[in-house]
């Protein structure tokens, strides 16, 4: 059932986004009295496809191979690699026959649509939800790969190069997509430097949970079903077996090593420490739930949630541009980081939650944007880049240059798509 609410989550998301994102392309040709001959959802690969229906000169349709969309628009040289149109005349209803300024903009309407959207979906999701954050005001708690870069649990993190971090649950995004080379931390009342090994950057990308917040285990409720009813609301968790644990983390870990075991605890309650016996579920946990006392949340109004929807896409574009940056230099090892639809898969929920699906649905299509503007010339952004060209220069590209270019193009992605199903392959075999 998992898997399958994963599959529709992917499904859903994919066709949202290669909706809207060939709605803008068609939105402009038809602006611009440009006709479009095909609007799919899928690809009709080999001419097979689920269903189709035509409305004046363009048939709608879905594809069977979930792979993405298009919008075909007539006199333009595209991926499908169809030349018949070069052979007659070029006709006033073509792509090709408009002024570059118009083509500019057909060309960039997928991309537009997909920062709309991703906005849009910011916009509602604080209006209503509001947001969650962690101020960056806590100590950290380090897994074996920020022990080995230098960093120790109870470390406060103040500055990455000269950036301060705002948000706790960015510091480890922060400290990747920035390749600081020191980060400044308050260990205890010292104030230190600690210096970045460039190499490890992209196990730093690659390895979640590298910064956790160190945070005392509080007792908050005891779950009607499980056994520990002798834990009481407000009781400090700072041992377990007679070994210290002074955070949640310390803490888990031991329970976990004793999972169906009846154990001791050191509990602080009030101002006495006293030792109260437990029982370890088989999944090595207690059954009670924990104060979280550093999560806070702000409420938005829709007059707030507009600019702060705005800030947050943009804020969200200019670290998919850094992780790009990341993923085209080879040492850092980024580009392991690199997926295809397994990878975006994972990331959805394991139960459907409308929150969450816009949010990551909002991530997706800022990816998307950003993606299709890169100057490639099977992408956006190579049409893009041959329209500004145009402009500027006052001289077209051949037919013959365009054909070339756009097979170029489709080689990059395929080799791309290549690493892509590669990286999952190989996390999957892990």
């Amino acid at each position: 059932m998992i898997v399958l609410v994963k599959i529709l989550q992917v499904i859903l998301a994919l066709s949202v986004l290669i909706i809207f994102h060939e709605f803008g392309h068609f939105f402009w040709a038809r602006v611009f009295g440009i006709r479009v001959d095909k609007f799919f959802l899928f690809f009709d690969a080999g001419g097979f496809k689920l269903f189709s229906f035509k409305i004046g000169e363009t048939e709608y349709g879905m594809g069977w191979l979930p792979l993405g969309g298009y919008c075909k628009i007539a006199g333009m040289i595209d991926e499908s690699m169809d030349t018949e149109h070069l052979k007659t005349e070029p006709q006033p209803w073509e792509f090709r026959s408009k002024p570059a300024w118009q083509r500019l903009l057909v060309m960039s309407g997928g991309v537009l649509n997909n920062f709309i959207l991703a906005v849009g979906l910011f916009v509602a999701i604080l209006a209503i939800w509001g947001k969650n954050y962690i101020p960056n005001t806590n100590p950290v708690y380090v897994n074996e790969l920020g022990y080995d870069m230098g960093f120790r649990t109870g470390d406060r993190i103040l500055y990455f190069d000269d950036y301060a971090p705002e948000d706790f649950m960015d510091l480890q995004s922060d400290l990747a997509r920035r390749r600081a080379a020191k980060a400044t931390v308050l260990r205890g009342t010292d104030t230190l430097d600690i210096y970045i090994d460039q190499a490890l950057i992209g196990d730093v990308l690659n390895t979640p949970g590298m910064f956790d917040i160190a945070m005392p285990f509080y007792v908050d409720s005891v779950m009607a079903s499980s056994p520990n009813s002798a834990l009481l609301k407000g009781d400090r968790i700072v041992g377990v077996l007679g070994e210290d644990t002074p955070y949640l983390q310390d803490a888990q870990k031991v329970l976990r090593a004793h999972p169906g075991e009846s154990l001791p605890l050191t509990v602080i309650r009030g101002g006495d420490s006293l030792s109260v016996g437990v029982q370890v579920d088989s999944s090595g946990m207690l059954g009670v739930f924990f104060v979280n006392t550093y999560l806070k949340h702000r409420d938005y109004t829709l007059a707030q949630a507009i600019p702060a929807g705005c800030s947050w896409a943009w804020e969200s574009v200019a670290g998919y541009l850094r992780d790009l940056r990341l993923v085209a230099t080879p040492s850092t090892g980024a580009y392991k980081s690199v997926g295809s639809f397994v990878a975006i898969g994972q990331v959805f929920p394991s139960s459907w939650n409308w929150h969450q699906f816009l949010y990551i649905l909002a991530l997706l299509s800022i990816m998307l944007g950003v993606m299709n503007l890169l100057p490639i010339p099977a992408l956006d952004g190579g049409h893009i880049v041959f329209c500004l060209y145009e402009i500027f220069t006052r001289r077209k590209p051949s037919d013959k240059f365009l054909m070339a270019a756009q097979m170029v193009g489709m080689v990059l992605l395929l080799l791309l798509m290549f690493v892509a199903f590669g990286n999952d392959i190989m996390r999957l075999l892990r």
